[in-house]
């Protein structure tokens, strides 16, 4: 499978340079409301998708089971799609969640302030004071939510295979500068290859969840390394019989892997509800 990730600055023209793009490569786009259905229909609430979803969360919050369950979900959900076939992502930290999947192609898209608060002003009729006002929130918001999730900075240009100025372009032109590239950097070795990781990622996460989510085994910071021969197992829990319990479910799901713990064992451990 071929994957392009998009992140973008509000009034970049994300939404819409992923449409076009979509139309000239023939890929299934990915948008907010797609993953919001995936993570409702998972049991996220409404109510953890507007603390959570693109916006920096409280102290609080960041340290709330609450959290993991969004998380989690979240990348079961871009794992779902990626595997299922050619696949467009707009925002959600996807560069990120599929930054070790073999030929993944990350494009971020920017645009000077001016130029983005002018965009706004036109969108919602907002004043000139008022269009900065969201500028700022969003960005604080997306720089926020990369920084708590993910550990990383969504302005570094490292993180990317192109990033482009579409302060004078087209969300047409966009898309073809980005297919241009993608064409060009993206072999078919590589797409196969990605496609057999994000099996191995999807598999791990819904390994995970299940322990975490169906079984509410109380393991915490559970995460599950996957290869071709092996799952090990990493988290902190209390007591040795949730570790067992967690790796004879593994076990069952392996699909023929060797399952093995790196689970640390700490008593009486009670995170923040």
């Amino acid at each position: 499978m071929a994957i392009i990730t998009i992140s973008r600055k509000i009034a970049s023209f994300g939404d819409e340079t992923a449409i076009e793009l979509a139309k000239l490569l023939n890929y299934n786009f990915v948008d907010r409301k797609s993953l919001e259905k995936d993570l409702l229909a998972r049991g996220i609430s409404e109510a953890q998708l507007k603390k959570y979803d693109e916006r920096k969360p409280s102290f609080w919050a960041s340290l709330s089971r609450e959290r993991d369950s969004y998380f989690d979900y979240l990348r079961e959900a871009v794992y779902e799609h990626a595997s299922s076939g050619n696949s467009i992502f707009i925002g959600r930290g996807g560069f990120a969640i599929l930054r070790n999947v073999p030929g993944l192609y990350s494009v971020r898209l920017v645009t000077a302030d001016d130029i983005r608060i002018s965009r706004l002003m036109k969108e919602f009729n907002y004043s000139e004071k008022d269009a900065r006002a969201l500028m700022e929130e969003s960005d604080n918001n997306r720089d926020g939510f990369h920084k708590s999730f993910f550990n990383t900075v969504n302005e570094d240009s490292s993180e990317y295979n192109l990033v482009i100025n579409t302060g004078h372009i087209s969300p047409l032109q966009a898309a073809e500068i980005i297919k241009y590239g993608f064409e060009k950097t993206v072999s078919k070795e590589e797409a196969d290859s990605g496609d057999k990781r994000l099996k191995e990622l999807l598999l791990a996460q819904r390994i995970v969840n299940h322990i975490s989510f169906d079984l509410k085994l109380q393991i915490y910071f559970l995460e599950a390394d996957i290869s071709k021969d092996e799952i090990i197992l990493h988290g902190v829990a209390d007591n040795a019989g949730l570790i067992q319990k967690a790796i004879d479910v593994a076990q069952e799901m392996s699909e023929g892997r060797k399952v093995s713990s790196a689970i640390s064992m700490v008593n009486e451990y009670k995170p923040f509800p």
